[in-house]
Formats: structure tokens, sequence, C-alpha cells
């Protein structure tokens, strides 16, 4: 079996669609509309190379108000710095979700970065390569839907990092191409190389745990777990402090079991919940009139409490 199918069968069906399609708590538009690619004169290559077998090219949408890549095909990384005077020497890899089939390019990407970056903290927006699916819209939202019926019906709760790992390899490969890159690049974007973290979001957040549990030599100083998996985890010694933010309401891991701070606690390493009342799923930055609205600040607060918005002693 193929990477690709690999990556559908494993993973991705538990994970589909919850960014694409799951309505935010604040109503946006949902047609999927076409839109060119736009220019993304920062984003860097990886040099991951091209997805294995992939024939559809990389294409771009809008919806929710907000843009989404799909099938990509080549993987980049976009950093947005923080002004020199007010940078505190830390970076998160910020991950979008959108089920391993598209990514939340704006509301889990450009959005988050820029905000971090405001806090002094240099963030990169990382385009992980993708699952391929049918070039043309129609088709692309009949597979979607399709993929959404199922994961509503399924969850996922992968628990196992190397099983996490092998499921999602071409998306691991491209985050841990990331976490090296800032590092060899860290004393151009004023970055210390011990103080780089990772966000996700839904399926960038199982990239994100995959990262942290199985990515050998990306080892994030800390991780942001945003509607993503909650399961039970095996958690070793080393793990870092895991920050954990997710909607009650979420159709995909709201009413689960948070098994994940247990699993964190049990191997003593710092983690903290938030578990909003209500939200939905892919909440990410959009405004809205939830608590869920805010994760953001939250996570903010609890990045100074490690002590990662000023610059080390």
């Amino acid at each position: 079996m193929n990477t690709v199918l690999r990556i559908g069968r494993l993973t991705a069906i538990g994970m589909a669609a919850t960014c694409a399609l799951a309505t935010p708590a604040l109503a946006q538009k949902d047609k999927m509309t076409p839109v060119p690619t736009p220019a993304q004169p920062n984003a860097i290559e990886l040099g991951t190379g091209p997805l294995p077998g992939a024939t559809a090219k990389e294409s771009w949408h809008s919806q929710y108000g907000s843009l989404f890549a799909r099938n990509v095909t080549v993987a980049t990384l976009t950093p947005y710095l923080p002004d020199p005077a007010n940078a505190s020497g830390t970076a998160v890899v910020v991950a979008p979700g959108g089920g391993f089939r598209t990514l939340s390019m704006e509301n889990e990407g450009s959005d988050v970065a820029k905000a971090l970056a405001a806090k002094g903290v240099a963030a990169f927006v990382l385009k992980y390569r993708l699952v391929q699916t049918p070039a043309d819209m129609a088709g692309f939202e009949k597979s979607m839907r399709e993929m959404f019926s199922g994961a509503a019906a399924r969850p996922p709760r992968p628990s196992d990092p190397q099983a996490m790992a092998a499921s999602i390899a071409p998306q691991l490969e491209d985050a841990r191409a990331a976490f090296a890159l800032i590092r060899k690049r860290a004393a151009e974007w004023h970055v210390d190389p011990n103080r780089i973290g990772m966000v996700g979001f839904s399926a960038g957040a199982m990239l994100t745990m995959t990262t942290a549990l199985a990515g050998q030599d990306a080892k994030p100083a800390f991780v942001g777990d945003i509607y993503g998996p909650v399961g039970s985890m095996t958690v070793p010694a080393d793990a870092p402090p895991l920050f954990v933010a997710v909607a009650a309401d979420d159709p995909f891991f709201g009413s689960g079991e948070m098994g994940i701070i247990k699993s964190w606690l049990a191997a003593k390493r710092p983690a903290e919940l938030h578990l909003f009342e209500q939200g939905g799923h892919g909440f990410g930055m959009y405004p809205k009139g939830t608590t869920s609205t805010g994760w953001f600040e939250e996570f903010v607060r609890w990045l100074g409490m490690h002590g990662m918005l000023k610059p080390a002693a």
C-alpha cells in the first residue's frame, strides 16, 4: 500500500474535514470558492521532496471567510518574526488543521502566527504535504462530505506514538525538517534553538503530538494541542509541557475522555487543560461570542508561566 493510501486509512478518516466542513460557533459562509493560489514570497521549501505518487497540483479556496490550501505536494515554512526589540527568543511551529486533506492557512496558520509575533514569539507556519484529493471542486466537496460522515461516527483515539508516526510519515518528516531549519537559522532569526515549541489544530494537533512523542530529533520545548487528540497516550519521561484546549460541544473530541492529561501527569510532566463549554470544532482565531475565543490568551499566559515570553537569562 502506498504512503498516501496508508495515511488515508489509518488517520485521516478520523480527522477528515474537521476544519474544512465543521461549522464554527459563529456562523460563517461555508461555501468553498476556488481562488488563485496566493503569492507566498516568504515561504521556504523544506527540502522533503514532492509527495510520492502525487499528480494533482496545489490549489486554494476560500471558506468561512478564510483561505485554505489543498493538494499540497511540497512542504514549506513561512516565518512571522517579532520586532527585534520585543523578541523573546522563543519560537513556535504552527501546524494548521484540515484532516490531512486541506489546510486552514489563515484561521489556524497566519492569523495565529501574527498574533504570536505580536507577543514577541517567532512563529513559523508549516504548510505540510497532504493526501491528494480530486482536482475539481465538486469532486473535492463530495469526497470531504463522505469522509466527514465517517469521521463523525468514529473519532480517532490514537495512543501509540509509533503507530501515529507510521500513519502520517510524510507530514512528520515535514515537521522534523521545520525544526531542523529553524535551528539551522536560529541566529539569523534571533531564536533560542532550545526554546522551539509547536502548536497544532485538529489534524495539525495530531501532527504536533506525534512530533513531540515520536519525532526523534525535533524535540519541541512545549506543545499546544488545540482541539486535537485527547485520548490516553504513551508518554515518555522527557515529554514537553503540554497545553490542551477543546470545546465540550466539539463533535469529534469534546465528549471523549481526556486521558491525555492523565497520561501526561502520570509521566510527571506538566500539563494544562482548557475545556470550554462551547466553541465546536475549528474555532481557531475566529472571533465569536464563546469563551473558546479566549484560548489564545490562555496559551500566551501559559507560555509566560513557563518563562517563554522573556529572553533566557
